[in-house]
């Protein structure tokens, strides 16, 4: 690996004119992986040496590099990646102007830590992947199982809202990562989750919990063999609960670049879905959703949400409570929380937990407003007074609070007791002007971002409210 060239000593005029190593200045800034390297995921291999394939865009290639984030020890350094769409293989074409003294092999040293033993040294091997390699899914899926298309409704939405029909020739293939074709597959796979999926870890290949969901597509362009592109796919761990049951809880989940906003990440959603309400799994979790995720995931939900009466009934009885008075108005706002019968009754019909019932219930309030400018005040009262909750909801608890020792024949230092003073300020932290002022701002933000969320998932799943 290159490292930060260190203040030399020698002469350089006492250096011979010509040389084969190209030296520059021993300061050296270092370059920032995204401005050298670039990575293209191809599906032929004309279109490897070119720019032809779909250029991806990696969360943090930074990560990856010196501590500081940089590649030291090249000069005008420019590296070229494509990944192939059929194997998972990679190649790189690394060109540079000259190198330091320290600088390390980019292709063992640095490369290998994100692509692993997908990478190919060299490029002809790399192409001849495009033919040897051609059958590699179709031979991967062959293992699994081929899960029913159960839709609701014959739709699925995509990432920007919009509804188009799911195409006939998807599949959804679940594996067992313990199977040894998944596990090879997913091994492939690593690169693409390390850079494309932020915050990602590989999941254990050995562990038989993990499942694999493979998002298809039947190639048609050779119609005297059945071949198979993956789109995209799903880790999920199946977990134990006692006495006989089991939870699913969804950990990755990738569309690759050039299939997504085309509906196949909500078509994937939908098909995991399915699963847990027909093996009558306890629910169905998110590990750490990213935002952008967890807003395809309640446009989903609160589309089932709506279509499932004793929500329905809820939320109705919410919505008349809330439009009774001016909430603001009063000196405690009620949290117009779904009743817990309703709460568990979407658990166990629709698999949703109660966490994620929660945020939709707020956009089917939202949804049941009419008219919504006459009530708009009174429910951004309830956001802001549940958002507050949430942040400080702990801290205010503890406000007033006061600890007193007292002697006891037992154990002086065990022995206290703890009461609530009158004067809510005793005891509690004191919070000068300017600080107060920061954290109400602070709050409004949130209040306004998610006031913005539940107003963009309401546009996409109902027309009354664009």
């Amino acid at each position: 690996m290159g490292q930060k060239q260190q203040p030399s000593s020698a002469d350089p005029l006492s250096e011979p004119k010509k040389k084969r190593r190209v030296v520059f200045s021993n300061i050296d800034a270092g370059v920032e992986p995204s401005d050298c390297i670039k990575i293209y995921l191809v599906s032929k291999k004309e279109e490897v040496g070119t720019s032809d394939g779909f250029c991806i865009s990696p969360v943090d290639l930074s990560s990856f590099f010196e501590e500081d984030g940089k590649i030291y020890g090249y000069q005008e350094l420019k590296i070229t990646i494509w990944v192939s769409s059929i194997s998972f293989h990679a190649y790189a074409d690394i060109t540079f102007q000259g190198t330091s003294d320290v600088s390390g092999n980019l292709q063992t040293e640095l490369l290998v830590k994100i692509f692993g033993e997908t990478l190919l040294e060299n490029k002809d091997d790399f192409l001849q992947t495009f033919s040897t390699e051609n059958n590699f899914i179709s031979s991967v899926v062959s293992n699994g199982e081929k899960l029913p298309t159960q839709a609701s409704n014959g739709h699925t939405s995509n990432f920007d809202g919009n509804s188009e029909p799911a195409s006939s020739d998807l599949e959804v293939v679940r594996m067992v990562v313990g199977n040894s074709a998944a596990g090879h597959l997913y091994s492939h796979l690593v690169p693409l989750v390390l850079l494309l999926v932020d915050g990602s870890n590989p999941i254990d290949v050995t562990d038989p919990s993990w499942e694999l969901y493979l998002l298809t597509q039947k190639k048609t362009d050779q119609p005297e063999t059945t071949q198979h592109l993956l789109l995209g796919f799903a880790a999920v761990y199946r977990f134990y609960r006692y006495p006989d049951g089991s939870r699913l809880r969804l950990s990755q989940i990738l569309v690759l670049p050039p299939y997504q906003h085309k509906g196949n990440g909500s078509y994937l959603v939908e098909m995991l879905s399915n699963v847990a309400i027909s093996e009558n799994v306890y629910d169905l979790t998110v590990e750490e959703p990213l935002d952008y995720f967890q807003h395809v995931r309640t446009s989903f939900d609160v589309k089932r949400l709506l279509a499932f009466d004793p929500v329905q009934s809820a939320v109705k009885s919410a919505v008349m409570c809330l439009k009774q008075g001016k909430l603001s108005k009063k000196t405690h706002v009620p949290q117009f929380l779904p009743p817990p019968e309703v709460v568990e009754d979407v658990r166990k019909t629709l698999k949703i937990n109660k966490k994620q019932f929660l945020r939709c219930w707020e956009i089917l309030i939202y949804l049941g407003l009419d008219p919504l400018e006459k009530h708009m005040e009174d429910y951004v009262t309830i956001i802001s007074n549940r958002v507050k909750t949430d942040i400080l909801g702990k801290d205010s608890e503890t406000a007033g609070k006061q600890v007193i020792d007292v002697p006891s024949p037992h154990d002086e230092e065990m022995s206290f007791v703890m009461f609530r003073s009158q004067n809510d300020k005793v005891g509690g932290v004191q919070m000068d002007e300017d600080q107060t002022k920061t954290q109400g701002e602070q709050l409004q933000q949130l209040v306004d971002e998610r006031i913005k969320e539940v107003k963009l998932i309401a546009q996409k799943v109902s027309q009354k409210h664009v």
